[in-house]
């Protein structure tokens, strides 16, 4: 089977968000059980040297996007055995960011969808599959339907769409998209790609592809509800039969407490006692915080609302004052940004918050803290709490979308931390205070730490459903 994965982000080489490190694992997962799978993404000008001096040019062209008749070059790269393409055009991607707020967005992401499909036969690989990720992708599967699927090299190709996240739809003026891709007015029906008056990018991907994918069974039901369905649960319900819901899981070589070279001391689950120790104290170093042996309670997120930094702030100084030190790692709404450097000022040694992210800063609270805390409104799937789990970090999170399919309670004796079921601070709060309970008994709190690490949170098991 040949799959190519096209997306807009990947690690190593572009990172925005989760998307990235699920386009960075997977394939190589695949890979493993037999498929010949590439990977597509845009040439960004923020992509390192290092990375564009080892790359091949293979060939260039020219595709027309309206009146615009706009080069193509293909660069090619094999890392770690996967064999990546960079689709090349200085105009859309030679910009100090990676994803802008309207202007040209339509259009930079309208050319990709089209490169990505005229590439194809000059690469020399047309794939069983085009594996087309959120909303950057989405004109892929009408634009194969409408104007290529008559083409020999095309005719068997199938698409399967995941969404990472339904908030994030790219919605664009239909006229000014038709006057670049020319699908034709009956692209533009309340069955097609219009949306409220607008043409809808991600719902081009869900009405078109062959199969949709989202990144938990839990999220996969809660985006065919109102609450969670952002006005396409409708479709997404009359759609169903095929809509499949597949945990993410983290690259387990990257994420080794084992090796990480960013950590204090290394340790496993046989020896993490002493070592996981020594990095708490290096961590409360680093934020400022008291030497004392009190739990530690972390955050690595964006500050926004539907991360729950809402309840934190409702709750935070009572986290505070029962004796629980909080070390928060983000950027985000100012808002959010404010309170916290608000909070950290009034409570010196008990509060440490760095604005921004810094990935190694990130593994070190994740290997140094030892509660770590996800009350998200929605979380399709999350990341950071499989990762925790991989640290020994005890994740607290509220049971929606892909935390509530990753992390059990741990009040059965079998879960792998702890959880609470309505967005609510004081609920969350109460939690918080069952989790400190839990560590001040120290025997069983090492038992659950040793549980944690030893989930499995590889891509194994949902590769092979991604196969199947």
């Amino acid at each position: 089977m040949k799959v190519l994965f096209a997306a807009s982000e990947c690690v190593p080489f572009v990172k925005t968000g989760g998307l990235a490190d699920v386009v960075g694992a997977l394939p190589k997962r695949l890979r493993d059980l037999g498929v010949d799978v590439r990977v597509m993404l845009p040439m960004y000008s923020a992509i390192e040297p290092k990375w564009r001096e080892k790359m091949e040019h293979v060939l260039f062209f020219y595709v027309n996007l309206g009146w615009r008749r706009q080069y193509v070059g293909v660069e090619k790269l094999v890392y770690d055995g996967i064999t990546f393409y960079f689709i090349d055009n200085e105009q859309y991607f030679g910009r100090n960011y990676i994803y802008g707020y309207g202007a040209d967005e339509g259009e930079r992401f309208a050319y990709f969808c089209r490169a990505v499909l005229e590439s194809l036969p000059l690469i020399d690989f047309v794939p069983d599959v085009i594996h087309c990720n959120d909303w950057q992708t989405g004109l892929i599967p009408p634009m194969l339907d409408i104007q290529y699927r008559k083409l020999e090299q095309y005719k068997d190709v199938k698409t399967v769409f995941t969404i990472h996240n339904l908030k994030y739809q790219g919605l664009f003026q239909i006229d000014d998209i038709e006057e670049m891709v020319s699908l034709g007015e009956l692209a533009y029906t309340a069955d097609s790609l219009e949306f409220y008056g607008m043409c809808s990018f991600i719902k081009g991907g869900i009405v078109f592809a062959d199969h949709i994918t989202t990144v938990s069974p839990t999220y996969a039901q809660e985006i065919q509800t109102a609450y969670y369905g952002e006005r396409l649960d409708g479709l997404l319900r009359a759609r169903a039969d095929s809509l499949t819901g597949i945990l993410n899981g983290i690259d387990t070589k990257s994420y080794d407490p084992a090796t990480d070279p960013n950590l204090a001391e290394n340790y496993t689950a046989a020896n993490f006692k002493a070592h996981k120790l020594a990095c708490k104290k290096e961590l409360q170093s680093i934020f400022g915080l008291h030497d004392w042996p009190v739990p530690v309670l972390a955050m690595v997120t964006r500050l926004v609302g539907h991360k729950g930094v809402d309840l934190v702030r409702h709750v935070a100084q009572e986290v505070v004052n029962n004796g629980i030190q909080l070390v928060v790692l983000g950027s985000g709404e100012s808002e959010y940004e404010s309170f916290f450097s608000e909070l950290a000022a009034r409570n010196p040694g008990a509060v440490g918050v760095r604005i921004g992210f810094v990935p190694s800063l990130a593994r070190k609270v994740y290997a140094g803290a030892d509660m770590f805390l996800m009350p998200s409104k929605s979380e399709p799937c999350g990341l950071s709490q499989m990762v925790a789990l991989r640290y020994g970090t005890i994740p607290i999170v509220r049971e929606t979308g892909g935390l509530r399919d990753s992390i059990h309670d741990s009040g059965d004796g079998k879960g792998n931390g702890f959880t609470f079921r309505n967005y609510n601070a004081h609920e969350m709060l109460g939690t918080i205070l069952r989790a400190k309970e839990g560590f001040e008994k120290q025997d069983g709190w090492r038992v659950l730490v040793k549980r944690a690490m030893e989930c499995d949170c590889s891509w194994g098991a949902s590769a092979r459903q991604y196969v199947d």
